[in-house]
């Protein structure tokens, strides 16, 4: 076999050194070269899993977060509506008070307007009575001055006249 390989032009000596060479390379690319890159595409990939953990990660707390929101959101909803209420509530009592109060001074106004009229009704019948009895005293005065025939003619006929015109 040494023959063979004398024949294909191949020295053992030679071959064991480039071996030797060959494998001085692989150690050293494997320690300078290939260990590095092997720990930089470890690390890369590490992050990359920590970046994909974390997203999922805020995922659901943005989840949570919505949840919470939304909670909130119903919440404050149901707060407004309990105001809006509560709002309408005092309205309708406020508008009973304003009525009640208004239906009180309509009371007090129609009251005084009747005890104005009936202030009035009597001033105008003391009125009329001092005219009537003015008018009695000026007739009376009228009829003395008469004579007495005269009189009882003058009153007959005047009943005459008031009774055809009624």
């Amino acid at each position: 076999m040494a023959d063979f390989i004398n024949k294909l032009g191949v020295d053992w000596r030679l071959l064991l050194s480039q071996a030797v060479n060959f494998l001085l390379l692989i150690a050293v690319l494997r320690y300078f070269a290939y260990k590095p890159i092997v720990n930089l595409l470890n690390e890369r990939k590490r992050k990359i899993e920590e970046g994909i953990w974390k997203s999922e990660e805020a995922d659901k707390r943005l989840g949570q977060v919505n949840e919470m929101a939304k909670e909130k959101m119903k919440e404050a909803e149901g707060k407004a509506m309990m105001m809006i209420r509560e709002g309408e509530g005092r309205a309708k009592e406020r508008e009973a008070e304003l009525l009640e109060e208004a239906r009180k001074k309509e009371v007090a106004m129609l009251k005084n307007a009747e005890l104005e009229v009936l202030g009035k009704k009597e001033e105008a019948e003391r009125m009329m009575q001092k005219e009537a009895a003015a008018i009695v005293k000026a007739a009376i005065a009228k009829t003395v001055e008469m004579d007495p025939e005269k009189i009882d003619e003058a009153l007959i006929k005047k009943a005459v006249e008031i009774a055809t015109s009624q």
